[in-house]
């Protein structure tokens, strides 16, 4: 009988290891383009978003972050000439098929944007709306509502005024206002655009909570300019910049480098991110 070899067999053990513990991307982009027209504003961007996961993706004005982003849920096919190169996965599936609705695309995938934008209505109204117009059956829209305002961290502050203007709210009760809307709607995926960057720094912190404890029911991925922000939240943080065609001067997104936050904070690969979390530029 031959020896048994203990290296093999652990090696065995940590890929069988690693292959239970694998779940693939929520999201995934592969070769990655995007162009408004015949601009190229991001170029072959890889990288993906896990699920019960927060993304950050940081870098300076201009690099294409929030176009990334918008591109997960077709936001950008709202934008005349914008057109995707490359796949967009959600859950293996294209999300850019000709099969695929849209419109289905944005209820999994939510949208919060930069600025609170509630709608004209009660504060009740604001949450009922999307399953409304969705066509949602649910037995009692009343528990809708406060499940959502709860997730949001919203409910005790609002319960005895549902029925007043969500505009008499401060900007940070509207921004979770905002939240719990979009969960309404049941997405798996929230996608949060500067969530925070009208907000005081109380507020914020208010988000920052708001989204640890999300975390454990949806996909969350973050544009962000404030790196103290990225570091505090973020699981996995993706670092763009903008680099300028040699010959037209157009500055085009590229995604540098992708990776767990505290090593793309403590130990980056790439020294283009390393001079920009140490402040040398953008």
């Amino acid at each position: 009988m031959n020896p048994i070899d203990t290296t093999e067999a652990a090696a065995r053990a940590d890929t069988f290891e690693a292959a239970r513990e694998y779940r693939p991307p929520v999201l995934d982009c592969d070769s990655v383009s995007i162009f408004y027209d015949d601009f190229l504003a991001v170029h072959d961007v890889n990288f993906g978003c896990g699920d019960n996961e927060i993304t950050a993706l940081i870098g300076p004005s201009g690099c294409g972050k929030s176009t990334v982003l918008r591109s997960f849920n077709r936001m950008n096919d709202l934008i005349e000439g914008a057109r995707v190169e490359g796949t967009i996965s959600y859950h293996g599936e294209d999300i850019y098929h000709s099969d695929v609705d849209a419109i289905e695309v944005r209820r999994r995938i939510g949208m919060v944007f930069q600025k609170p934008n509630p709608f004209p209505k009660s504060i009740y109204d604001n949450i009922a709306y999307g399953p409304r117009v969705n066509g949602f059956k649910v037995d009692s829209m009343d528990d809708l509502v406060e499940e959502a305002l709860t997730k949001a961290a919203l409910w005790d502050e609002v319960k005895d005024k549902l029925k007043q203007s969500a505009f008499g709210l401060s900007g940070g009760q509207q921004q979770r206002l905002c939240i719990a809307r979009t969960i309404a709607v049941r997405p798996e995926v929230i996608l949060m655009d500067e969530p925070c960057s009208a907000l005081d720094p109380i507020a914020t912190l208010r988000i920052e909570d708001l989204m640890h404890e999300l975390r454990s029911d949806y996909t969350i991925v973050i544009v962000t300019h404030n790196m103290q922000q990225a570091a505090r939240v973020a699981d996995k943080t993706a670092f763009f910049t903008a680099e300028a065609h040699e010959v037209t001067g157009d500055r085009t997104g590229v995604l540098v480098e992708f990776g767990d936050t505290a090593q793309i904070f403590e130990s980056p690969v790439d020294k283009r991110t390393e001079d920009y979390i140490s402040g040398r530029f953008g």
